[in-house]
């Protein structure tokens, strides 16, 4: 019996490890992991992404479906929300009317969530840029951001001795202004040494996604300098934008582009992809969190019903 227990432990290992080297078990995540199941996080986090949601394909029901399945298979904490909530503000033809009305089945959709907080980025489809001006009380990101009930169009929090950064990469060739960065070296600098951070934007920082399409952040090389400076802090990025599901790990920091709940914005998918939804390989769905009080992060991709 012994024999076979052994045998059962160094198989059981051997999975693990190459689960961890496949990316379906991030590196930074198996510590935790390997405590034997002792440890418990101290947060769940669900991160939704690229829901576009509109009129049409059922976008609405199939959206609050996958909301009603998060909170009742992973009982989330809190909910992140990675921009480009609505299908499209920033198209040239797009009228008040159409802005109007799909922020509304975003509102209702909410609703769902009751008492959940939704913590909320900026996606690039979200501002609505033709308002006839720019005094308009629709124009642009300061009306998403009363849109999204978020205190700024960057901004952070604290969890459970969890520190969470918002990023605003709608800017320049996607990048940071100078004020946001500026902000963001004071805010890693005032944490206490050893503060496990989660840094959103709604673009890639890093990662193989933006590889295969684009979309990332230009100031990618920037911001990692920074990132490695306050290694002993930063423990993940997450973003969306390029519907793609990546797992990348550089310097410690583990880099996530979480899919889309909208895969191919509600569509039939690729004519070339594995099932209906996907956009290339990747399936419509969301992403569960796990954050341990260690800075370990355990971050795993759902698809969801198409």
């Amino acid at each position: 019996m012994e024999i076979k227990r052994r045998a059962l432990l160094k198989a059981a290992a051997g999975i693990a490890a190459g689960m961890a080297a496949t990316g379906a078990m991030p590196a930074t995540a198996v510590a935790a992991h390997e405590k034997g199941g002792k440890a418990r996080p101290v947060l769940t986090v669900a991160h939704i992404t690229d829901v576009h949601i509109r009129q049409g394909d059922n976008a609405p029901q199939r959206f609050k479906s996958c909301l009603k399945q998060i909170i009742s298979k992973h009982k989330p904490d809190f909910f992140l929300n990675g921009g480009d909530s609505i299908n499209d503000a920033s198209y040239d033809n797009v009228v008040r009317d159409q802005v109007t009305e799909q922020w509304g089945i975003w509102d209702d959709c909410m609703q769902l969530l009751g008492e959940y907080e939704v913590h909320s980025c900026i996606g690039n489809h979200d501002p609505w840029w033709k308002a006839p001006a720019k005094t308009d009380e629709m124009f642009g990101k300061d009306y998403v951001v009363k849109r999204l009930k978020i205190p700024n169009r960057y901004y952070s929090f604290s969890k459970k001795n969890w520190h969470f950064i918002v990023l605003d990469g709608n800017n320049s060739n996607i990048s940071l202004d100078a004020e946001q960065y500026a902000w963001l070296q004071q805010e890693l600098e005032k944490l206490p040494a050893g503060t496990p951070t989660l840094l959103m934007s709604h673009y890639p920082i890093l990662g193989t996604t933006q590889v295969l399409v684009g979309g990332g952040h230009s100031d990618c090389k920037k911001l990692k300098d920074l990132f490695y400076k306050h290694k002993d802090k930063v423990r993940i990025c997450l973003s969306g934008h390029n519907h793609l599901s990546d797992h990348t790990v550089y310097n410690d920091v583990l880099y996530c582009c979480n899919g889309a709940m909208s895969g191919f914005w509600w569509g039939k998918g690729d004519a070339e992809s594995a099932g209906p939804g996907y956009y290339l390989e990747t399936p419509p769905g969301y992403a569960i969190l796990k954050l341990y009080a260690d800075g370990t992060v355990d971050n795993q991709y759902y698809p969801h019903a198409f």
